[in-house]
């Protein structure tokens, strides 16, 4: 028995992986390709994708976002783990990296799953909102850039189904948030969200401390 969660060191990492990680071949080799290149830090882990990929299962999830595609290994994640008439909307800015994602999603047979959408996210959200889909997606996965993490919160509360989840990476932030000597715009950027979401009580709240935090929050209102 615990009354914390324990620490892991590499021989424990290594032995829950050797335990618990089922990782289809597919998504393997995108996750060792994507750790050749510069910026690899970028990218989830495993035990995270599998992981959100059982809360997709949990809450039937058929209408998800994706702010922040990367390579794809998290969206192809969801994708897989969601039935066959499932939908993403996935965001980013970045054609190279999102060309490389749709490669896998095409070999995986999602590709027509989903919509991925070049640009500013906000924008692709806010013209989701005008378009009258609030309340109509069952789960979110918000891990861009760290300024604008409150404003994707703020709009993904808005489009989030009651009920409904929204996960936000990054939220330890390699443990600079506690560092008072740390003061970037990324760092305050989540110290505040994190603070701020601590106390929303329009969602019920779970800072998970897996990778680098993820804090996964359910819309209230059922």
């Amino acid at each position: 028995m615990s009354n914390r969660t324990i620490n892991l060191t590499d021989q424990l990492y290594d032995y829950m992986i050797s335990v618990s990680l089922r990782e289809p071949p597919l998504l393997e080799r995108l996750r060792k390709e994507t750790s050749a290149n510069e910026m690899a830090r970028m990218q989830i882990s495993p035990e995270q994708g599998q992981f959100m990929a059982i809360l997709i299962k949990l809450i039937g999830a058929r209408r998800t976002l994706e702010i922040g595609v990367y390579t794809g290994y998290s969206c192809l994640c969801t994708a897989l783990a969601m039935p066959g008439d499932g939908r993403i909307v996935a965001c980013d800015t970045d054609e190279g990296w999102t060309d490389m994602a749709k490669r896998y999603w095409k070999e995986a047979g999602v590709a027509d799953k989903i919509d991925l959408v070049l640009g500013p996210a906000s924008k692709t959200l806010e013209k989701l909102i005008e378009n009258g889909q609030e309340d109509s997606f069952d789960f979110a996965f918000i891990d861009a850039d760290k300024e604008n993490y409150d404003l994707y919160y703020e709009y993904c509360l808005r489009l989030v189904r009651p009920g409904g989840l929204i996960a936000l990476d990054n939220v330890l932030w390699g443990g600079s948030v506690i560092d008072p000597s740390i003061n970037d715009a990324d760092t305050e950027a989540i110290r505040a969200l994190n603070r701020k979401i601590y106390r929303d009580t329009r969602v019920d709240i779970s800072l998970v401390p897996i990778s680098d935090g993820l804090t996964i929050v359910m819309k209230q209102g059922l």
